[in-house]
Formats: C-alpha cells, sequence, structure tokens
C-alpha cells in the first residue's frame, strides 16, 4: 500500500482535480444561467453574432502568428504592430482627409478599399524592414535571441508610430451607409458585424487558395516543411520567408480596417491586447494550422462573448464581462491540458519541436 502512493503521480492526480472543478463550475453556471433565463432569444443572438465578428477579428490577426511560426517557428510578437500601423497611418492620412471634404460619404465603397489598401501596403512595408533588418540575421540564432528581438521591435513600432501621430486616441470616421442595423430572421444585427464576417470569410478562402493552389504558396510550404531542402530544389528560401510576413501583414492590415470601422476608434498601443488574443487564438487551434488559426479565432470571440453571461452571470458573480478576459484564458488552459497541440494542431516531429 504504502509503495503505491509513492509511486502515484501527485503532480497528474491534482492537474485531474483542476480540470474536473473547472468543468465542474462551468457546467454549474451554465445550468444555472440557462434556468434563471435572463436574456431573450434576439439578445442571445445578438451576443453570439458579435463574439463571431470579434472572433473574426483575431482569427485575421493570428494568421500571421501561424504563418510566420509554420515557416521560422519562432513567435514574432511585433505582428500586433504591423496590425496597428497600417490602420493608423491610413486613418491620419486618408480617411480623416476623405472625411473631412465628404468624399467618404459620397463613396464609400471606393473610400473604404482605398483606406484598406493604404493600411494593407504600410502593415507590409513594416513587416518587411522589420523581417529585414531585425530577424533575417537571427535566423540561425538560438530561438531565444529572435524572440527577444521581436519583442524589442514591438516596442520599437508602438513608440514610432506615437511620435509620428501622439499619443492621442484618434477617431475613426465610418461612412453612414455602414452604420445602424440590418434586420436578420427577426434580429437586428450591426452592419459593421455583418461586413466584418464577409470579408473575412471572402480573406480565409483567398488565403487558402494562396497557399495550397498557387506556385509561391507551394514554395512556402516547401520552405516550411524543410529549408535547406527548399534551398537544394531551386527554391528562394529568402524571397519565400518575406512573402510569409507579407502575407500575414496584408491579412493583419485588412484587420486593423475592420476593427476600426467596429470600435471607431484607433491609437499606437492599439495592436498589444490584439495581438495578445490572436496569439492565444493561434495557439488555441493549433499554431502552424491556418484553419487552426481561423477556429481559434473564432472560438476565442465566442468565450468572450458568451462565457461571462453563460458561465458566471447565473452563480450572482458581479460585472461578468470584467472578467471576459479570465474566461477565454481559462477556456484555453482547458483545451491545451487535454490537446497540447491545440484543436487542429499536430505533434512536431522532434527534429521541429
Amino acid at each position: 500500500m504504502q509503495q503505491r502512493f509513492q509511486d502515484l503521480d501527485w503532480i497528474g492526480l491534482a492537474l485531474w482535480i483542476f480540470r474536473a472543478v473547472i468543468i465542474v463550475l462551468i457546467l454549474w453556471g451554465t445550468v444555472a444561467t440557462i434556468l434563471d433565463n435572463p436574456y431573450s432569444a434576439d439578445q442571445w443572438t445578438d451576443i453570439i453574432i458579435f463574439g463571431i465578428a470579434q472572433g473574426s477579428l483575431y482569427a485575421l490577426i493570428a494568421i500571421g502568428y501561424t504563418l510566420v511560426y509554420g515557416v521560422l517557428f519562432m513567435i514574432n510578437f511585433a505582428h500586433g504592430e504591423f496590425f496597428m500601423s497600417g490602420i493608423v497611418t491610413a486613418t491620419v492620412l486618408v480617411a480623416t482627409p476623405m472625411a473631412s471634404t465628404g468624399f467618404l460619404s459620397r463613396q464609400p465603397i471606393l473610400s473604404l478599399l482605398i483606406i484598406a489598401l493604404v493600411a494593407m501596403i504600410v502593415s507590409v512595408s513594416v513587416s518587411l524592414l522589420t523581417e529585414r533588418i531585425a530577424y533575417r540575421p537571427l535566423r540561425k540564432a538560438p530561438r531565444l535571441v529572435p524572440l527577444i528581438t521581436a519583442i524589442g521591435a514591438s516596442f520599437f513600432w508602438q513608440y514610432f508610430f506615437r511620435g509620428m501621430f501622439g499619443s492621442q486616441v484618434i477617431p475613426f470616421p465610418v461612412p453612414p451607409q455602414i452604420k445602424g442595423t440590418v434586420s436578420i430572421l427577426g434580429t437586428e444585427v450591426l452592419k459593421t458585424h455583418i461586413l466584418v464576417i464577409i470579408v473575412t470569410i471572402i480573406m480565409l478562402i483567398g488565403l487558402q487558395f494562396f497557399i495550397i493552389r498557387t506556385r509561391t504558396g507551394k514554395s512556402i510550404r516547401a520552405v516550411a516543411e524543410d529549408k535547406d531542402s527548399a534551398a537544394l530544389m531551386g527554391i528562394d528560401v529568402d524571397r519565400a520567408v518575406s512573402i510569409t510576413f507579407a502575407t500575414g501583414a496584408a491579412m493583419a492590415g485588412i484587420a486593423g480596417v475592420l476593427f476600426a470601422l467596429v470600435f471607431t476608434q484607433v491609437h499606437f498601443y492599439m495592436g498589444f491586447f490584439p495581438g495578445l488574443k490572436a496569439f492565444t487564438a493561434a495557439v488555441l487551434g493549433g499554431i502552424g494550422s491556418i484553419p487552426g488559426a481561423a477556429l481559434g479565432g473564432l472560438l476565442l470571440g465566442l468565450f468572450e462573448s458568451v462565457g461571462p453571461i453563460l458561465f458566471l452571470e447565473g452563480v450572482g458573480v458581479p460585472a461578468p464581462h470584467q472578467l471576459k478576459d479570465v474566461i477565454a484564458f481559462t477556456m484555453l488552459v482547458l483545451v491545451l491540458i487535454f490537446r497540447p497541440q491545440g484543436i487542429l494542431g499536430e505533434r512536431l516531429a522532434e527534429k521541429k519541436a
């Protein structure tokens, strides 16, 4: 009997108890909320749609993390600043002048396309500059070195754009044509949320086609599999890596425009928390997997939107929405405990891990 106690995996037992406690609390809160039923069906629909729209933004940003990790096996913590740089620049230099002249109201579609194009160009330029100056010389360095460099690059770009455009919050002008709501199956849904979801679906389909079907996408996948073998086959590894950074940054630039349309303001620090959430979404879905990043972003947005009400409000927790980050990261921990590689991730070979 004493030998059995000595051989018992106490850490594993503690983890199982932790899992059981969290799951019981989630089920308890969910059942209590459902029985209390404090919200109508329309209100639940609004909450879910907001979660899907927010998750769509996370998905677009998370793709940049997962693309770079899939090719270089590094976490690019400066990616949130790629997201910020494009929309802040486009707001100050393009959107605000368009709104002041009335062009934004007269030509909303053309205006948004121009704003998106400028945001993408700036985001891609910043990402390529960062990759060429900060990351490429350290490609063969130990993994901790590029990670620290990425954190430094993140701070550099934050304060670079603060110096250019100031530290104040800048209002983003939204065209009047996409303000308000539309009725879908009897539920009033914000036009901006619909736009976010539609654009995200189009971008994800386009990215999947680019990676799977095009010659450039195949070269990126070859470099991700084995850089040395890809180079021997005649693939320009540096070019493939640069295109990977540019593709992720372009998606982040589009996400910045959609973010500004939903929240109607931008500032130099806006990339930090969405970037952190997008990295969490990439890990949740399976870092290195594009479908995983999309699924992880969607689930994270839903956890943040639905979770506080569903899990906490029924048990009397005051101001549950202030704990949305706790809910999101708790769900991440639970997923990673049961499936460490993420929902759609694969266990990496020892050579790659």
